[in-house]
């Protein structure tokens, strides 16, 4: 009896768990945007006429107000700058942001990971590979960040790559590796699916292609497509 009980305590729980923390994410998501839209009504409020006000506060309370705004802001620069006067202005804006001390650190430095890892044209966390880590024998999953460049390419002899070793079960944080090319092994996986290995801690196994056998090098299953 105690042994069934636990056994459909556990199957309700595999039920409801990842529900629930998908919900709390986005709810916290969702926080930290209203209190952000907040305070922007708020600052704005400060300058607007006093009969506009109140009405302006009583925003903060229409629920998914600040995500429609933040969406459509979004939306809004991305076709502004995608044309040449935006391009300009765009670049007026970071030659202005990279003068100011300290800021100037901070924002250089965002911007260029930012670039790097959305742009269209760059190969930074689109290939998962097997490395050696944290010792010759022990495997992990890494992600492809690019290749190594300026000094630190000119102190290593041969080819390498650089990965990024993300830890489990949260991602978000983990090891910058430099490590010969000939070491890695590529992967058939895609880049979410990896993820989703990675912070199931192994339990989510990748399914295999139809194409492709789960053993076969990357390049072979690309050329089976």
């Amino acid at each position: 009896m105690g042994a069934s009980l636990r056994k459909y305590l556990v199957a309700g729980l595999l039920v409801w768990l990842p529900l629930a923390i998908t919900v709390w994410v986005l709810t916290g998501a969702l926080d930290v945007i209203n209190g952000v839209f907040g305070s922007l009504l708020a600052a704005l409020a400060l300058v607007v006429p006093a009969s506009l006000r109140e009405g302006l506060l009583e925003l903060r309370h229409v629920p998914g107000l600040g995500l429609v705004i933040l969406a459509g802001g979004l939306l809004a620069t991305g076709v502004f700058v995608a044309n040449i006067f935006g391009q300009w202005l765009l670049t007026q804006w970071d030659r202005l942001m990279s003068h100011i001390p300290i800021v100037k650190s901070i924002y250089s430095s965002v911007k260029q990971v930012s670039d790097t890892l959305f742009s269209s044209s760059g190969n930074a966390f689109r290939e998962a590979v097997l490395v050696q880590y944290p010792r010759a024998g022990s495997w992990t999953i890494a992600f492809v960040t690019g290749t190594p460049s300026g000094e630190v390419a000119c102190h290593l002899d041969g080819e390498h790559t650089s990965v990024y070793v993300p830890t489990t079960p949260n991602p978000t944080s983990g090891f910058f590796l430099i490590v010969p090319t000939a070491d890695i092994k590529p992967l058939q996986m895609s880049v979410d699916e990896a993820l989703k290995y990675i912070i199931s801690m192994g339990t989510v196994a990748p399914q295999v292609h139809a194409d492709a056998s789960p053993c076969a090098p990357a390049g072979d299953a690309q050329r089976n497509q």
